[in-house]
This record gives structure tokens, sequence and C-alpha cells, in this order.
């Protein structure tokens, strides 16, 4: 797998300076990029702008900082989620965009959602399960080869949890999944001359994942610790 690092520029004190506030994200492997932001005044349609990302530092937080509650006149609106993602060049295209939830309820008891929330070559979520529909991506397991024109070179959009409870501590975070492709021990069997073995997966799907923005309610009396972009 890969970390990797949103810094100002390439050198090593941007670089810690980025890996302490958590502005990260990892892969299994491919050379993808994944971005995320929340806040209470993005837009709708922030991620088709060409300023949006500079827009979500002014007026949100990006992925590994603290999103504190909104102030009194708004409280209970929920936070706007701003996820962009581009495939590796050298690598299957992408199928779908997630945000991952989880949270402590009152109980003390732990939950996770998955939800979809971009789908690749156009088409929408099911909003009754919050999954994206099977984009028919296939692997030929003689060869390994894929189709390329099956998925998406970049996917990006803007969510907000219809679920959300201002009282509630949550994390969210970012993954985006690549169409299928072979999995080490199908390349190992090609190359062998061999069949792959049945009692293994034949593909699986490279992912990327970034790091999580915390929630914290008023109550909870957390602040940032981590210093701003520079």
């Amino acid at each position: 797998g890969l970390a990797a690092v949103w810094a100002e520029e390439n050198t090593r004190q941007s670089i810690y300076a980025a890996l302490r506030r958590k502005e990260t994200f990892a892969t299994s492997g491919p050379r993808m990029r994944l971005r995320l932001f929340a806040g209470y005044d993005l837009p709708a349609d922030l991620t088709q702008s060409p300023d949006g990302v500079a827009y979500a530092y002014a007026n949100g937080v990006p992925m590994g900082a603290n999103l504190e509650a909104a102030s009194s006149s708004n409280a209970t609106n929920a936070p706007r989620f701003a996820v962009w993602a581009q495939a590796d060049a050298n690598s299957a295209p992408l199928q779908r965009l997630q945000i991952i939830k989880g949270w402590i309820d009152a109980a003390g008891n732990t939950h996770e959602d998955v939800i979809d929330v971009a789908c690749a070559d156009g088409v929408a979520v099911n909003p009754e399960i919050n999954r994206c529909p099977d984009n028919g991506a296939t692997v030929n397991l003689s060869d390994c080869s894929y189709r390329a024109k099956t998925g998406s070179t970049e996917l990006n959009t803007t969510w907000s949890d219809p679920n959300f409870d201002a009282s509630e501590r949550a994390f969210y975070y970012a993954r985006v999944l690549e169409n299928p492709t072979c999995r080490w021990n199908t390349w190992d069997a090609i190359r062998a001359g061999t069949q792959p073995r049945s009692d293994l997966a034949a593909t699986l799907q490279e992912r990327a994942w970034s790091s999580p923005i915390q929630y914290v309610p008023v109550a909870a009396g957390v602040k940032e610790a981590i210093p701003a972009r520079k």
C-alpha cells in the first residue's frame, strides 16, 4: 500500500506539517488521489467549481481535522461534505465513491454505515439502499485484461448526512473503489500456467481511503489541536 499527504510543497517541513494535521490518505497500492472536506457553508455544486478546493479550505475543514458543532443559529443543520477522487492512469478506472460514518449512540453502542455517494458511468445511487448499481465491470481471468472504458477517471460530489444528530459525536471518512482487477494469486497462476486456486478470490477492488473528519458536539468540549494549513 501507499500513504500520501496533501502538502503545500514538496519539502520536509511541508510534508511533516501535513502529517501532523492528519491531512493524509492511503491506498492499497495504486496511485489514486482522494480529498475530503466538510463545512456548514459549502455549496452543493462545490466540486464542480475550479476554485472548489480553495473555497473548501476557506469555509470548511479538510480530512484529519475536527469539525465543531455549528453556531446556535443553525445548530441542527447537517454539515456538507465535499469529496474528490482521481484514478491512477496506470490502473483500473474508478467504480464508486463512498463515505463511511461511525458513531456511538446514547447507550454507548458503536455503529458504522457505508454510503455510496457517487457512481461511475453517470449512473445514480439507489437512494433506498445507498448503493451504486453494478456497472458491469469484468476481468478476463485468462490474461487479467479489463475494459478501460467502463468506469470513471474522476469522481466527485457533495453529500449531507440525512441522519445527522448534532448532539452525537461521529467520524466521517471517504473511500474510493476501482473496478475489479486480478488478485495476486491469479497473476501467479497465469505466470505458472496453472488454473487459479478455487479457494481464493480471483479478483479484488483496489481502493483509497482518507483520514476521518471528526464531528465534535459542543458538549464534548474538544478543541482542534492540529495546526492549520499555511
